[in-house]
């Protein structure tokens, strides 16, 4: 065997190892990069009022697609209300349960909450490399709670189930498989329009919206830079994919090219 030829199977195999290492690389990193089922509020979702959540549920498989979702609510904080916006090609069907202990809501005394809502594909569905949002109309939110934990149910259409269900322990790593959280802001003054304030209090009242206003816009802040994270998480997924896809394509040239040279 001729130095030449030594020296080219060398440099094949090292392509061949570089590639299944970069390969390797951008699956798992690529996976790391994809967002689990989340809820996203849209605006503010204050203790004690009423908000519009987002539920992002991404697909994180390559051979099947998303076909149904079922998110919990806790009814140790039960909600009175839960809406689910109509989404084409999907049908969503709202579960209640009754109350161990009644909730006193506008005068009205409720004796079950909503304790799930399910989503079927119904003509559509969540492919690769896609995700979806499922909007709700929450209210009126626990003043006793500074978050609500929403667990959720991922189901493919190949029959895999992922249970988003696990809980942040403090100070532990993030869970495999952490179930959605909303984190709840401090009450606001008037959580469903109030009477005016009287005028000895309009003073502070004023104070307060100022200061209800900069939070406010620091909250819409916040959004704009998660929003940026979001994207540069994404953008980085898609670069390491075109490297792989690139590498692989190296390798078969190679490939080639070393097989032409053994035939010569």
């Amino acid at each position: 065997m001729t130095v030449s030829r030594v020296s080219s199977r060398v440099s094949a195999t090292r392509v061949a190892l570089a590639g299944g290492i970069a390969l390797s690389s951008v699956v798992l990193l690529s996976g790391t990069a994809f967002a689990h089922v989340s809820v996203q509020p849209q605006g503010e979702a204050a203790k004690g009022g009423y908000a519009t959540v987002n539920i992002k549920v991404p697909n994180e498989r390559d051979n099947a697609s998303t076909v149904k979702l079922e998110v919990n609510f806790p009814l140790d904080h039960p909600l009175a209300s839960v809406m689910p916006q109509p989404i084409p090609g999907w049908k969503a069907e709202v579960t209640k349960s009754k109350l161990s202990k009644p909730l006193e809501l506008h005068g009205k005394t409720i004796n079950e909450a909503v304790s799930k809502v399910t989503w079927t594909a119904d003509g559509s569905k969540i492919g690769p490399g896609q995700f979806q949002q499922f909007p709700l109309s929450l209210g009126q939110l626990p003043e006793d709670a500074d978050q609500l934990v929403l667990k959720a149910i991922q189901t493919y259409d190949n029959k895999e189930v992922v249970r988003w269900i696990e809980e942040q322990k403090e100070g532990a790593e993030e869970p495999q498989n952490p179930a959605p959280v909303l984190k709840l802001s401090a009450a606001s003054a008037d959580h469903h329009g109030g009477a005016a304030p009287s005028a000895s209090a309009s003073t502070a009242t004023d104070e307060k919206a100022g200061h209800d206003e900069k939070a406010g816009h620091d909250d819409k802040a916040d959004a704009k830079k998660e929003t940026a994270a979001a994207d540069s998480s994404d953008t980085t997924a898609r670069i390491l994919g075109v490297i792989g896809i690139l590498v692989g394509v190296a390798g078969v040239a190679f490939g080639v090219l070393a097989g032409r040279r053994r035939s010569a």
